[in-house]
This record gives C-alpha cells, structure tokens and sequence, in this order.
C-alpha cells in the first residue's frame, strides 16, 4: 500500500473551523492516533497526511487540515496551505462540530460547492451536542450527505465509512485505460529510451503503470530501447496493436515505425487518463500562435533534479523556440505549486501527471479554462513540434475533429 503511486490514491480531506474534531476523526478512521488532539485552537498546523487502505476502495489518503478560522500571520498561511490542499481532494469531509452551523460552515459549503468537490457533511462531536433537526432537513433537501457522528463515542462511524466508500467508489482510479487500443492477447509494444535522465535500475513510474494496465487486462507488452524498435518490429509475425513511445523519442519511433501500425506516447495516454484530451489538443493548436516573447507556464508535477537534457527545461523549450523562430519566456513549477492567476500567460504545458490524482489535474484545467489560457500536455505540445500531431493522436476517435487531416 506504501508503494503505490501517488496517482492512484483516492484522497480524502477533512476541513472545518479549529477544535471541530477533524484530527480525532481521523485517528478514529484511521484506527490510530496519527494527528495530534487538543483542546487548544489550531493545533494542527501542516497538513497531516495518513495513508491507508479503505476497503474496498484501495489505497487512500486521510488528510488533515488547519482550522480554516485560524487568525494573525502565522494562522494567515495555515489557512492557505489548507486551502492548497482543495483542489487535490476527491472527497471533502466538512465538519461542524457540536451541532453549530454558523457562517464559517456556510462559507466552506459555498467554497466546496464552488470547486464542484463531492463532499459529505460531518455533524461532529455529537457527544457534546446534536444538530438542530431544521437543519439537518434544508441540507438535506438540498442535495447534502448529512451523518451525526462522534470519535468519542463512536456514533455514526459505520455510516460514515460506508458513505464514503459509496461516494468514492465510482471515482477510484483505473490506471491507464488501453483495451479499446490493445485488446486482450495482443500485443503493446513499448519504447523506453535510456539516456542521462533515465533513473538508474528502475523504470519510470508511466512505464510502470502502463504495463501493469497492460498486465491486468491481459494484454501482451514487449519493452525496448529506441534503437531496438526496428528489429523488434522485424522479429514479429503480427504488427503490434499500438507502439507506445516516451515523447522524446517520436521522431525516431515514428520513422522506425510503419505507417499502419498505431503510434502514441506515454505522456498522451495519461493525458487522455488523467485530464482531458480535448482541452488538450484544443491548447496544442495555440502553440501556431506563439510569438516571440509569449510567456509560457511549464508544469511538472513531481519534483526531480533536472539534468543537462531535462525535457521540461531544456529539449521541449527549444522545440518550441524552432516552431515560434524565436525566443520564449519560460516559467517552471513543480509539485502542488500552480499560480492562482495565470495573467500574461500565452500557454500553460503539463506533464502527463502520473504522480497526480486526476482531481487535482481537472481542476487546473479548469482554472486555465476559466481564466482563458490555452493548457496541453507534454506529449501532445511534443508530437505538435516535431510534426507528428495528426499521427500521434489518431488512436483516439474522441479527439478526431481536432485534428488536421494527414
């Protein structure tokens, strides 16, 4: 459980106004004291991340968060890094403790609402005070999960938990959907180029994930180096259903590769797995319209010690710089760090978001859209570059209208 990627843990986050219980709920959840409880406001300052397996929803993350009514400086940033912490949750737990719904809990719902996050609402502490019944009835004739519980006592824990696992089970991560590409017995055919950015010994984490998809479905996988693809290919009696390349190398892979044979990149798959591959190749159009001097956001979302070729630094910046004919202003940022404003910005580029939950990668989607930044992905903004757009993506009948014709 400890070793399963980031990207396919559900994440569940606890939010309310300081002393509301939140950090007994979750030693009660997690069955253990994994956060520290007090009776002193704000308590909890970071974040306080508790990974688990939820039957049967698999892996999660329990999140616990500072009281989003915490004050002065110091209170000032843990309401912001709990506030950072939003757009990662697949479900938020809004608690109001000892039956209060006052304004505090009215703004959080407003705010939840807002980021359209499926959330449940906790009357907490029920030990010391049950909710006002009228209430409970308008939130719940408005559309709200509403549970009277307590870590003290106990009550409502089991409706607690079977509520989450009917809220998230339809949102569990599926890994990397490829049957309608690679039917069960046949066969994916991989390339892994291994250079200075390789990690030493391992694979990297969209190799790993692809052919345990490729695994569970009963697909066949084969895995090669770049300069291997040509013989591979020679050496099989049946053409590969799909030949699945890292991005960097779709020159040399679509040249080696025969016309009829499907051709994509890892980086696209999870485009098409985690975002949305429309907005996607919708934002990859944008880059034509690139001028010398635009500003582009370059977002990764794991953070690594950049070598001298790093894709995101140095080989995609100077694919973009010979489509534009001129120079760009790049921005990087990495991990859970995404400007809130994204003025001045000509396109936002993402990677493919391995290590992401698929909410956290939506909602920056949705923040591009709504503050109208064109957003693509690496391998989509690559295969534009090096003039393979229309080849790389014809696996995917979804994005068909989007494309130039071959």
């Amino acid at each position: 459980m400890r070793s399963t990627p980031a990207g396919l843990r559900l994440r569940i986050g606890l939010l309310g106004r300081r002393n509301a219980g939140k950090s007994a709920l979750l030693n009660a959840l997690a069955g253990r004291e994994c956060s520290l409880v007090n009776e002193q406001p704000g308590t909890t300052t970071d974040p306080v991340i508790k990974a688990m397996e939820w039957r049967p929803l698999g892996p999660v993350q329990l999140i616990d968060t500072a009281g989003l009514d915490d004050t002065g400086e110091l209170g000032g940033e843990r309401v912001r890094r709990t506030r950072q912490i939003l757009p990662r949750l697949d479900l938020a737990l809004l608690l109001a403790p000892a039956g209060c719904w006052e304004q505090p809990e009215k703004d959080l719902l407003e705010e939840l609402r807002r980021l359209e996050l499926p959330l449940l609402v906790l009357f907490s502490q029920s030990d010391r005070a049950q909710p006002d019944p009228g209430v409970l009835l308008s939130l719940r004739e408005a559309g709200l999960s509403c549970i009277v519980c307590s870590a003290h006592s106990g009550e409502g824990l089991d409706a607690l938990r079977l509520a989450v696992t009917q809220t998230l089970l339809p949102r569990r991560p599926r890994g990397v959907s490829l049957q309608d590409l690679v039917p069960p017995g046949r066969l994916a055919l991989l390339v892994a180029p291994i250079d200075e950015e390789a990690p030493a010994g391992r694979l990297i984490q969209p190799q790993v994930q692809i052919l345990r998809q490729l695994l569970d479905q009963g697909s066949l996988a084969m895995l090669v180096r770049e300069r291997e693809l040509r013989p591979a290919l020679a050496g099989l009696s049946t053409p590969p259903a799909l030949v699945i390349t890292d991005s960097q190398a779709f020159l040399k892979v679509a040249a080696d590769t025969p016309e009829d044979v499907p051709l994509t990149s890892f980086s696209i798959l999870f485009a098409r797995e985690k975002g949305d591959l429309r907005s996607f190749v919708q934002g990859a159009h944008a880059i034509g319209g690139l001028r010398p001097g635009n500003r582009v956001l370059m977002a990764e979302a794991c953070a690594h010690h950049p070598g001298g070729e790093d894709i995101a630094r140095v080989k995609l910046p100077r694919w973009l710089r010979t489509v534009v004919g001129g120079e760009l202003e790049f921005t990087h940022v990495r991990g859970h760090d995404f400007p809130a404003q994204l003025d001045g910005f000509s396109l936002v580029v993402h990677c493919g978001a391995c290590s992401f939950g698929r909410s956290e990668l939506l909602s920056r989607v949705a923040l591009c859209r709504q503050q109208g930044v064109p957003i693509t992905n690496f391998g989509v903004a690559i295969a534009w570059s090096l003039g393979i757009f229309p080849r790389a993506l014809a696996p995917f009948p979804e994005v068909a209208d989007l494309l130039p014709p071959v």
